[in-house]
């Protein structure tokens, strides 16, 4: 009896080491792709949508956002950079206020919608990665804190609101849940900075203004076109033209089984720039986060299902007009429904 207490002891020490192989293997596994969502890359990436048309400059040489954040005193791109290094810059003055401007119109039209407001921690655990599947992956891709612990800065407030219900199970009457939140992102963007993505187009903090929803499975396409309508509204509401792409797979993040791109116009760069991503993970999140809901009438228990979509991030929405709605004289329009939170200004001019 004593060997086989012994044979048994070594036997579950081994079990235990096998066991943490195989989920240390299991949580790096991507998503599925959804049916319908083409292969490959960015090649295969489809318009489905176009909304407005490119602006005509004509007349004038058509300035870049950064010349024009610069000239109307809207960013001040040294002193960001003096303070925070490379990747940073500093709003001042109208361009404070426009920043602001931009993130009341978004809490103001998810208000309306009835979406919950929410304002989440920006430091977070070691689970709310992994819950979110960007960790063990991607988990170079965040600012750490190894004090007290691992906790690291919030990427995205998806990161937050995926882990809201972790370790519970929610009532079918209780669904859908429809969450917002407004968070600075914090991200460490490793790598050159190419010459397209000079200014605020990519940075180590900006603001985003972030939908989330838990559904049943059955409600997660309908909610996924809600979130899509909700996004594409809202830049429709600034009047700037934009493209809408669904993503191939080798485009989607790895948690998400579909995702659909907000993408702006910026003609200094001749190119379109992502500024919201709309997304469904199915129940991938909520497998890892053990996120579960109970049928009212069966009493079975089930894994939600959960979904994401910027609505707004403001870093490629300033460029954005700047760019889109610039004049010859160097000032530029501003889109009318940000005027009532800017005290009635609708037009930008050089300082």
């Amino acid at each position: 009896m004593r060997e086989l207490g012994d044979e048994i002891a070594a036997l579950e020490k081994q079990l235990v080491e096998v066991e943490k192989s195989q989920n240390e293997a299991l949580v790096g596994l991507p998503n599925l792709p959804a049916p319908g969502v083409a292969k490959g890359g960015k090649e295969n990436n489809e318009v489905v949508k176009i909304w407005g048309s490119k602006p005509e400059l004509d007349g004038f040489e058509p300035k870049n956002h950064v010349d024009l954040c610069v000239s109307l005193g809207l960013i001040d791109y040294e002193r960001g950079v003096k303070m925070g290094g490379s990747g940073f810059w500093l709003y001042t003055g109208m361009g404070a206020l426009m920043e602001w401007a931009l993130l009341n119109y978004f809490i103001s039209e998810h208000l309306k919608s009835g979406y919950v407001f929410t304002l989440p921690p920006h430091l977070l655990n070691y689970e709310c990665g992994l819950t979110a599947g960007q960790f063990p992956k991607f988990e170079e891709d965040v600012f750490k804190l190894a004090e007290q612990g691992f906790r690291f800065l919030l990427p995205t407030a998806e990161t937050a609101l995926v882990n809201l219900y972790r370790d519970e199970i929610l009532s079918e009457s209780e669904l859908p849940k429809r969450l917002f939140a407004y968070t600075p992102c914090y991200r460490r963007e490793a790598g050159a900075y190419r010459a397209s993505e000079r200014g605020m187009v990519r940075g180590h903090q900006f603001n985003k203004v972030e939908m989330f929803s838990f559904t049943k499975p059955e409600d997660s396409d309908a909610m996924l076109e809600e979130l899509i309508g909700k996004a594409c509204s809202l830049v429709e509401g600034l009047g700037l033209h934009y493209r809408l792409s669904k993503l191939a797979a080798g485009d989607c993040s790895a948690s998400m089984a579909t995702t659909y791109d907000i993408e702006l116009w910026l003609p200094s760069m001749g190119e379109y720039k992502e500024c919201s991503s709309v997304s469904n993970a199915v129940d991938y999140q909520a497998r890892r986060g053990n996120m579960r809901f109970r049928r009212d009438e069966t009493r079975k228990v089930e894994f939600l299902h959960t979904l994401n979509g910027s609505g707004l991030a403001t870093s490629r929405l300033m460029p954005a007009i700047v760019e889109q709605f610039q004049r010859a004289d160097g000032s530029v329009v501003v889109p009318e429904v940000l005027r009532a939170y800017m005290g009635g200004v609708e037009l930008l001019r050089p300082i």
